[in-house]
């Protein structure tokens, strides 16, 4: 089989560690924060709501889309977004080649289940308590995505495991300063 110049860089066993993970995802935060800031603006601008309550629902299913397309045209292209590029990640099949698009819109759709049951017990515990400052732990539903790899033999996210895709160290080894 022959391997494109896009695949040919991945080792199959290396898996980037939780920490580098964690970090590409904090920056990919303050990039969707840009993403979600102009589908809102232009949602808001076309349906001249003036409250955050006004087509909230409408509002919602804007900037799911738009959050959706972002990471669909990334990983299409290259198997990354750029944090990924930054930290060296990149998305794969079983077989390391790129992803199929029903693939990719499978792994969005299953990436929102585990963060929205993080958020529901967050507000279950905020009612249960009647401490309103206890909704502030929404903050850590999105990190609930990493709790199966610590249970994944080859510590990948569940969404991942369940669509046979996988995130891929693609370092490049460092070079020697001397050549033989």
């Amino acid at each position: 089989m022959q391997q494109t110049n896009a695949t040919s860089a991945i080792s199959p066993g290396t898996v980037p560690s939780r920490l580098r993970r964690f970090a590409c995802m904090m920056y990919e935060a303050v990039l969707l924060f840009g993403v979600i800031f102009l589908a809102s603006y232009l949602f808001d601008t076309l349906t001249q709501s003036r409250d955050a309550l006004m087509l909230r629902h409408g509002r919602q299913a804007i900037v799911f889309a738009a959050i959706g397309v972002y990471f669909i045209m990334c990983w299409r292209k290259r198997g990354q977004t750029l944090p990924m590029k930054t930290w060296n990640i990149r998305l794969v099949d079983r077989d390391g080649a790129s992803p199929s698009l029903e693939r990719l819109l499978l792994r969005y759709v299953l990436l929102w289940p585990l963060p929205l049951l993080a958020a529901m017990l967050v507000l279950g515990a905020s009612r249960l308590t009647g401490y309103s400052s206890t909704d502030l732990l929404i903050v850590f539903a999105p990190f609930s995505i990493f709790i199966w790899t610590w249970f994944d033999p080859q510590g990948q996210f569940l969404h991942d495991r369940l669509l046979g895709t996988r995130l891929v160290d693609v370092q490049k080894p460092p070079r020697s300063p001397y050549k033989p």
